[in-house]
């Protein structure tokens, strides 16, 4: 509140413009009759109003430093050699990203008092008494933050220190748009450390990072395969020098308040990068496992980073993109730090692949095209009629949705994927053999 209320005389103020402009919603108009009333009012005290009108109400929220970190920029730009003749746009301009301090925002969250009590500066195991059943609850409580702490105790100068695992996530169906040809999506941060309940309610845990730009050409530029390499470097590049304040605490323990008001000796670590699966691949433009194209069953061990790193320079880039399906262009952002390994740092995208990939877009147009190879298409679509008829059949209960349509959504949304996953598998029982439904 100290930052807050730097430009206002008294906590009054403060929180008469917070009920202007925030909680009451007022019209420029409407601020003006109040100023204007709130200054006769005043006039036999000797006294002015706070605010003359709303020029003067927005100028003076403008000043308010909204915390003690600061919007900062910088630009890239294409680096590499020219063709010859007529230079593409894209070669030749600056690109803009927008970014807070990262070290400072980490900071930001873990002296919060507000979460006090919500925060754990250990990583554990958690197990039910009846069974020693493993339990999963807050990050803290897997075996990634786990392996990370154990790593921090092997060597002299870091034993002891507490793990802040740094959490990215991004979405580019959020973009904002800024003036002139600039389009920019939100990159988000959070620590491991933070309860999951704390982070849910929305308790400033979640923090936005940065405003990455997002290269625009014209189309015939669109699928120039130096351009698509390019905004997939700058992208890691941008991301590098974004987070390059945390790296020095990757290594050196930190001296940082925590919110219980002690100072504890902290080391940084990149975390996992939340994003949906179009991201992911943006992220890790190679596989994440060893498995070949043409023997998926074969299975393979996960792919590494250490692993990655010996095949580019030992193989040509076409030999690495066609055989181990690597693009040997790119290098991700994760390899400027330490003990980060990009193919361990990507979270599911439970909506996409999961709901959508899983759910959808395999069982359930497996479920149909068994029947049409199996009864023929006339007899699967009397089949697939029943089926919707079972579905529009469920009786309302609480935390089930009914379909009164059956599968006829006009519209496959996740909210619609998750409902159905509850209500399927009874449907499809008798239409299909024993081994589709165990697999669902």
């Amino acid at each position: 509140m100290r930052n807050s209320l730097a430009v206002f005389v008294i906590r009054l103020h403060f929180e008469a413009a917070e009920f202007i402009y925030k909680d009451a919603e007022l019209s420029a108009g409407n601020i003006n009759k109040l100023c204007d009333f709130w200054g006769q009012s005043l006039v036999d005290h000797e006294r002015v109003p706070p605010f003359v009108d709303h020029k003067d109400l927005y100028n003076t929220i403008n000043a308010t430093p909204l915390g003690d970190v600061a919007w900062e920029s910088f630009g890239l730009k294409y680096s590499g050699e020219h063709p010859p003749g007529t230079v593409p746009p894209w070669m030749t301009q600056t690109y803009e990203f927008w970014f807070h301090n990262a070290r400072s925002v980490v900071e930001n969250i873990l002296s919060n008092p507000d979460f006090d009590g919500e925060v754990d500066y250990v990583p554990y195991r958690d197990f039910l008494e009846k069974d020693e059943t493993r339990r999963y609850e807050n990050f803290m409580s897997g075996d990634w933050a786990w392996d990370q702490a154990d790593e921090i105790t092997k060597d002299e100068d870091t034993y002891g220190a507490t793990f802040v695992p740094i959490i990215l996530g991004s979405d580019k169906t959020t973009v904002s748009v800024a003036t002139g040809q600039n389009e920019y999506w939100p990159v988000y941060l959070l620590i491991g450390n933070i309860h999951n309940n704390v982070r849910k309610a929305h308790h400033n845990a979640l923090t936005l990072l940065a405003f990455p730009a997002i290269p625009k050409v014209a189309k015939k530029y669109s699928d120039d395969p130096a351009f698509r390499v390019f905004k997939k470097q700058l992208f890691h590049a941008a991301m590098s020098q974004i987070l390059a304040s945390l790296k020095s605490g990757m290594t050196t323990p930190q001296v940082i308040q925590c919110p219980d008001h002690h100072f504890r000796r902290v080391i940084f670590g990149i975390g996992p990068y939340l994003a949906d699966y179009p991201e992911q691949v943006l992220l890790l433009y190679r596989g994440s496992c060893i498995a070949f194209p043409t023997n998926l069953d074969g299975g393979g061990a996960p792919r590494t980073s250490k692993l990655t790193k010996v095949l580019v320079e030992e193989l040509p880039l076409g030999t690495l993109w066609d055989e181990w399906g690597v693009d040997g262009n790119i290098t991700p952002f994760t390899d400027d730090f330490p003990c980060a390994d990009i193919h361990q740092l990507l979270a599911p995208d439970i909506l996409h692949q999961l709901v959508k990939g899983t759910f959808k877009d395999h069982l359930v147009e497996w479920v149909w095209k068994y029947l049409e190879q199996e009864y023929g298409k006339a007899s699967a679509k009397d089949r697939l009629a029943d089926i919707d008829r079972r579905i529009a059949a469920v009786p309302s209960f609480p935390g089930l949705r009914r379909f009164p349509d059956g599968r006829g959504f006009t519209q496959w949304t996740g909210d619609n994927l998750k409902a159905l996953m509850k209500v399927y598998l009874p449907a499809i029982e008798g239409h299909v053999p024993d081994d589709v439904v165990r697999t669902f």
